[in-house]
Formats: C-alpha cells, structure tokens, sequence
C-alpha cells in the first residue's frame, strides 16, 4: 500500500459526499451471479458493471467486514473503550451498505459466513482472515495499541477505496496498475457516491481514534501510519 503515497498525497483531502443509503432505482436485469476474480478482465461481467468495477467491490465487501471484526474484537478486550462499540455499528452499516450494492448488480456476496473473523472469499478470504489475525494481535498488547489499530485501519481503507488494492492487481489478469479499480477509477454514480460515503466515515473514525490517542501521548504527536503524513493532518484539521 505504500507504493500509492505519491499518488494519494494529490487527492483533495476534503471528499464530497452522500449519505450511505443509496438512490433508488436500479440497472436493468442482471446476469446472475459474475464470477469475480476469475482472472479473466472481461469488459462486462453483470450488468452495468465491468471486471473491474466488481472485483473491488467483492474486496471492498470483507474489507469493510475486517474494519467490524476487529473493533468488536478489540472492543470485547478493552470494554473502557467506548469508541470500538461505537464505530463497529458504523462498519456494519458500511459492509451492509457494500454487500446491498453487490446484490443490485447481481453479484454473489463473497462473505457466506458473518461470524467475526471469519473471511469465505475465493479469492480475498485468506488475506482478510490472515489480516484480521496480524490486527488483532497488535492491538491486544495494550489500549493505546488497540487504538493505533483503529487508526490504521482507517487509513488503510481510504487507500484501499480509492485506489486498486495490491491484492486485486496480483490476483486478476488486466489490472495492473492502483488507477484500475476504486473510486478513481469508476464512472458509474451509484458506486462513486457509496465510495464517497465510505470515504466520509473512514476520515470521521480516523479523528476518533487520534483525539483518543492523542489523550493518552499527547497534542498533536500521531503520525500517519499509512497516508502521506500531509494529507492525514488535512483530515486531521492541523
């Protein structure tokens, strides 16, 4: 993910934004359940949709889903931190708010089990459950651990849905570069104005979690551990 700071540091800090309900009305009949990560770049697997467009949204799906398990998780281990019971409602409504946009295209969910921690994705399963074991650990050696994996995880999202995740681009065959998939790549309304929406609450969450770090190590000692230290002190309002 590092290799997008150049990239990600010329975004507008500020992303303009809707509410995550998305409009009514859908495409026309989908084509029943795409294959996503097949490795085949087709122009349009469901109706509307390209390859591309599909294969983020799947990633984007369990990715939303890490952001619950792990607050619930860390929440469950650290009950004096309100912030985790707080924002995982948040994540829910953001991987609900992703799995109904898979289900107006006609994309089959990825995830068949809600348990926490558990990732069924063909394709992005093992790296999600792998990622949610590594996060996990982190942030159970001490409340202030905990939030700083809170805060990582929302900046790793914003990267993540704006730009073509590196697991995307080393699993399908055509996307080669972060400009292929992601809110920078996607012409189509109703997915752009969901991005924006996720977009709006990671950058929320992210001010969450550093008011609270920064209670315990002091004003304005966070860095960015994963944007361009510019642009999380845009977001940050330094």
């Amino acid at each position: 993910m590092m290799t997008l700071k150049s990239i990600f540091a010329l975004v507008v800090a500020g992303v303009l934004c809707s509410t995550v309900a998305l409009a009514a009305g859908g495409p026309g009949s989908g084509k029943g359940g795409a294959g996503a990560g097949s490795g085949n770049n087709a122009q349009s697997s469901a109706a509307g949709l390209d390859t591309n467009e599909i294969e983020h949204l799947v990633y984007m799906r369990e990715e939303e889903k890490l952001a619950r398990d792990v607050y619930i998780t860390l929440g469950t281990k650290f009950p004096s931190l309100k912030i985790f019971g707080k924002i995982d409602d948040a994540e829910q409504r953001h991987t609900c708010a992703v799995c109904d946009m898979l289900e107006k295209y006609g994309v089959a969910d990825p995830n068949t089990n809600d348990n926490v921690g558990m990732y069924t994705g063909e394709n992005y399963g093992p790296h999600f459950t792998r990622k949610y074991e590594e996060l996990v650990e982190r942030g159970s050696v001490s409340e202030l651990d905990a939030l700083y994996v809170g805060a990582y995880m929302e900046e790793l999202d914003m990267i993540d849905i704006k730009y073509c995740p590196e697991e995307i681009i080393e699993w399908v065959d055509g996307i080669d570069e972060d400009t292929d998939c992601g809110q920078i790549y996607t012409e189509n309304p109703k997915i752009e104005r969901l991005y924006g929406s996720l977009l709006e609450g990671s950058e929320n969450h992210l001010r969450a979690f550093v008011r609270n770090i920064e209670r315990r190590q002091g004003q304005g000692s966070y860095e960015a551990q994963v944007l361009p230290q510019q642009l999380a002190d845009n977001i940050l309002e330094r």
